[in-house]
Parts: structure tokens; C-alpha cells; sequence
């Protein structure tokens, strides 16, 4: 049966009511769903992204494997594709990430409360791999850590990034940070696939009264679909049908654009359109999807209103598009052509300066949305010719459009909202300092290690083989895989001229004025068993404090 809001109904006693209300929301009251951003200002209180040092050059592979000239710079939009040897796995790849946004932000294990993953890179049927990043926790005797991993291709991470925000803002939260962690290794068999492949892992921390907020408004658009999977469970080689699952991601975009734009609407009580953002991060296989993508939200902000000023100064070569049904366009060139080339300024403004990570590390998969907001961040706050501006003030207030999209198939729109300084995440990440730190390899030797990749996956018994010294400092690595297929880690020292952030627990619940001290500091080293017992206690004490309340 239908209920209405406890409040309206005179019939029900107010516990009744409220048992109600609880079992079943009624979305014809607008007054509970009319809220723009998270009243608790959940969102991301800061980033680390980790890449291989190892580089090949996509202008290399294109001579190596006897493409034409320009066909993956040009044709696929890539600059160089990161990948690893024998000595990384998708387990120390999200390691590193983990425990260096804890060390740069001066975050204690025992603060974290939630740690969820994202990724599609399986070494394990059963055993996830968030279970192997609880070690960097349990050292420091936190047990109590809520998530697991999230599976459907590249949409995992953003799975994982909207459990962890809703355990923040519900009832369930516990006082301390989330931490998702989004990564992959990405690697295709030799053929054209090959260059579309790439590796990262990015760690989000996400907590309330956060400088970068969830918008309240999102939409979704699920179906059922074989455009990309991993049947063979003896490879790590994916079934690709290209030219689909580019239909399928933009399908799957139009559906998502459509729903927002509705819903954002009925919330904002104007109208939506893509000026009414400032920025758009886009899942990015590859930089010419991205590049398409931007002209068919264009199109789709054409269907809804043809009288925009744009589209009227260029209704004599529009004209011809209006009878159209949007589904029978996915290859429609003219179309394509056209869009694109009148969604230039805004690419230029709105999507560019979201590409520089998936450019320079190709696709990581369900990292891939998250490098392009790190990448815009990044931008936001690098130094620029001319006078100087106060990047802070700047960047206040930006809304950033969010597009996920996963393979089978799974995506997400939504929003973020900068509602604080954003200047330490680019500092922490420090991305134009690491990427130059990379080690350029030959495409014979990028095969090569490949292949060896091949011969060792799903195999017991054997160790690395490759230099620990081509690894960046501060990286986890594989030691061992035994006789039953256990793994086991070490880790490359870290720097001691790390940057870090006065960020840990107890300095930003002392304070909401984010004054962060970007000092040079060693690594922080693990509380004392008295202190952390304190801290732990403190914490147990105000939580049933508030649940009593």
C-alpha cells in the first residue's frame, strides 16, 4: 500500500508514522528530494594517485607495431601508456596508493573506518583485495574497517565511491574517514587492443565537511551487454568488440545526461544545460571516446532545446538533425562532424583540463574518472603565466560533472561541488614532478615484459624476477607467490623529503579552518599502543555518546 509522509497523516501516531516513513519513502513530496548538495558536506577530503615508473611512448608503438603516423597519438588521442613487470600486482599497486595518501596526509590507520574497492583486475576468485590492504591498518591494530571489493568492469570504483559516501552521512558512520581505492592494471593481447591499455591506482579519502562535495542529483543507466568481459579466467586478456562498446558507452551516456539533466531540474528549479558547469570528467578509454563524448552531450543539450544561441547561429547546418531519432545516430558521421566541431570552446574549457593523467598513463579502468579529476585539480592550481590569482578563491563554488561507465553494462552521472580549498590535493600529488620521474622503455622491452606477464599469471611457486631498483620510492611489491598461491609483500623505502599534509584526525577535528602546512616532514610513524588505545577509547566513548542521544 502507498504511504504518505507521517506528518500528513492525522490517523497514525507518531511512532506509527515514523515506522512508515521508514519502510517506504513517498517521492511525490518534493520536500525530500529537493536537498543540491550532502546538507553533511560528504565528500573528498583528498586524493593520492600511484603510476608505474615504467613508460612506453605511444608514438614508439605506433612504429613498432606498423601503424601509420599518428594513428594512437592522433587517432586515439594517448601521449605514453604505463604499465608494470613482474614485481607489481593490482594488490601492491592499490597498497602503494593506500599508504602513501596515508602518509602524505598525515592520516592515522586507526582513522580509517571504511575502506572500499574498486577494480576488475582479479587474482583471486574468492579472497579480495581489500583483505590484503587491511594489513597496513591491522599494523597499527585497526580490525574495524567496513567494504570490500566492487566488480563490473570500470564501474567498481565509482561503486565503491558512493557505498563509502553514504556509510559516511547515515546513521552507521562511526566518526571516522572512508577510504576508496580505485585501480587497475589494464593489458590487452597483441593486436590493435594493445594500445588502450595503461595502469593506476587512485585512493580518495571521504569524510564530512569535506572541500569537494556530492551533489545530491545523480542518474544511472544499466543494461545487459557483451561489448567487454573477461570469460578466460586462465588470462588476464579481456574480449573486446570495439566499435560496440563505444555504442554501448555512448548509449549508455545519453541515457545518463537525459536523467540528470531531468532531475537536476526539478532540484535547481532551472534549467540544465552543459553551461551550467563548470568542468566534465569523463571515464576515458582513450582521449578520442572522451573527445566524442563531449559533442554528443552537446547533441543531446540540442534535442532538448534547439533555440539555444549556439545552436540557432548554426541552424542552417543543424536543420538536418532535428528529425533524427537520437538511437539511429551512434554512427552517424556528419553528425559526429558537426557536434564536434561546435562543442570546441567548451571541450577546450570544460574537458581538457580533466585529460592530462588518462593522456600520459592510458586506460586504468575504474582510476580512469578519478585521474581526470585529479588532473583537473591539478590544473586548477598549477603556476600559469601572467598575474597571479588566488587559485583558491577561484575554484570556489566550481561544479564538476562526473560520467562512469563500465562494460556489461554499468554508469553513473553525477556532480561535485568545490566548497573549500582544493590547493593541498594538487600539492600531495605533485604530478608534474612524478611524471617527469618516469622511465621511458622501448616497445621491444614493453612486449617483452608482457609476455613474461603472461607466462607467470595464475601460476604458483615463483618470485620476481625484475630490478627493485626501477621502482619509484615508497612502492609495494610483490616478494613471493608460494606453493599455494599465497602472496607476500615488501616495500621500497620511502623518501624522506616526502611533502605531507597536517591532515591526520586530529588536526582537522580541531579546527574547520583548513589552514594545511604543506611543511617537508619524515613519514609518520605508528602511535605508541598507550596512545592509540586512548584515542581508540575516546572515540568508543563518543560514538555511544551519540548513539544515546
Amino acid at each position: 500500500r502507498e504511504l504518505s509522509h507521517p506528518s500528513l497523516s492525522s490517523s497514525s501516531s507518531g511512532r506509527q508514522g515514523s515506522r512508515a516513513w521508514s519502510i517506504m519513502v513517498d517521492r511525490s513530496d518534493p520536500d525530500h528530494f529537493l536537498m543540491p548538495e550532502s546538507p553533511k558536506g560528504v565528500g573528498i577530503h583528498g586524493m593520492e594517485v600511484y603510476f608505474p615508473r615504467l613508460v612506453v611512448s605511444q608514438s614508439e608503438l605506433e612504429k613498432y607495431m606498423g601503424a601509420g603516423e599518428g594513428k594512437f597519438t592522433i587517432g586515439l588521442g594517448q601521449q605514453n601508456m604505463a604499465f608494470v613487470n613482474d614485481l607489481e600486482d593490482i594488490n601492491s599497486v592499490c597498497m602503494t596508493a593506500v599508504g602513501n595518501l596515508l602518509e602524505k596526509y598525515n592520516v592515522a590507520p586507526t582513522d580509517i573506518g571504511r575502506l572500499e574497492v574498486g577494480t576488475e583486475t582479479l587474482i583471486d576468485k574468492s579472497k579480495s583485495v581489500k583483505t590484503t590492504l587491511t594489513q597496513l591498518l591491522n599494523a597499527h591494530g585497526n580490525f574495524d574497517v567496513e567494504g570490500v571489493d566492487n566488480i563490473n568492469a570500470c564501474y567498481g570504483g565509482t561503486a565503491a565511491l558512493l557505498n563509502t559516501m553514504a556509510w559516511v552521512e547515515s546513521s552507521a558512520w562511526d566518526g571516522r574517514y572512508g577510504l576508496v581505492v580505485c585501480g587497475d592494471i589494464a593489458v590487452y593481447e597483441e593486436g590493435p587492443a594493445r594500445p588502450t591499455g595503461g595502469c593506476a591506482a587512485v585512493a580518495l579519502l571521504i569524510g564530512r565537511d569535506s572541500p569537494i562535495v556530492l551533489g545530491s542529483v545523480r542518474a544511472s543507466h544499466f543494461e545487459d551487454a557483451y561489448d567487454f568481459y573477461k570469460p578466460n579466467l586462465s588470462s588476464e586478456y579481456p574480449t573486446v568488440f570495439g566499435q560496440e562498446s563505444n555504442v554501448c558507452y555512448l548509449r549508455a551516456l545519453d541515457g545518463c545526461y537525459r536523467r540528470f539533466s531531468g532531475k537536476y531540474e526539478m532540484v535547481h528549479k532551472r534549467k540544465f544545460d552543459l553551461d551550467a558547469v563548470d568542468h566534465v570528467v569523463l571515464h576515458s578509454p582513450y582521449n578520442k571516446l572522451v573527445k566524442k563524448s563531449g559533442a554528443r552531450m552537446l547533441y543531446n543539450d540540442y534535442l532538448r532545446d534547439h533555440n539555444m544561441p549556439l545552436f540557432k547561429k548554426n541552424e542552417a547546418t543543424l536543420s538536418k538533425f532535428k528529425s533524427l531519432m537520437p538511437e539511429d545516430t551512434y554512427d552517424n558521421r556528419e553528425l559526429e562532424k558537426a557536434f564536434t566541431e561546435l562543442a570546441r570552446p567548451m571541450y577546450a574549457s570544460k574537458v581538457e583540463p580533466t585529460v592530462l593523467l588518462p593522456q600520459e598513463l592510458g586506460n586504468s579502468y575504474t582510476a580512469s574518472m578519478y585521474t581526470g579529476l585529479l588532473s583537473l585539480i591539478h590544473n586548477w592550481h598549477k603556476p600559469k603565466a601572467g598575474a597571479q590569482v588566488d587559485t583558491e578563491k577561484a575554484t570556489r563554488n566550481k561544479k564538476v560533472l562526473m560520467f562512469s561507465y563500465g562494460s556489461g553494462l554499468a554508469a553513473t552521472m553525477y556532480y561535485l561541488k568545490i566548497q573549500g580549498n582544493t590547493g593541498h590535493i594538487a600539492a600531495a600529488a605533485n604530478l608534474s614532478e612524478r611524471l617527469e620521474e618516469r622511465k621511458q622503455v622501448s616497445p621491444e622491452e614493453f612486449s617483452r615484459i608482457l609476455k613474461d606477464r603472461e607466462t607467470k599469471y595464475g601460476k604458483f611457486d615463483w618470485s620476481p624476477s625484475s630490478d627493485k631498483s626501477e621502482l619509484f620510492p615508497g612502492t609495494y611489491y610483490l616478494k613471493q607467490v608460494d606453493s599455494h598461491g599465497r602472496r607476500s609483500y615488501a616495500r621500497v623505502p620511502v623518501s624522506p623529503f616526502r611533502t605531507t599534509i597536517n591532515f591526520g584526525y586530529q588536526a582537522f577535528h580541531a579546527s574547520k579552518s583548513r589552514a594545511f602546512s604543506t611543511a617537508v616532514r619524515p613519514a609518520p610513524t605508528a602511535p605508541s599502543a598507550a596512545s592509540a588505545m586512548a584515542l581508540r577509547l575516546a572515540r568508543s566513548v563518543g560514538f555511544l555518546k551519540r548513539v544515546a542521544v
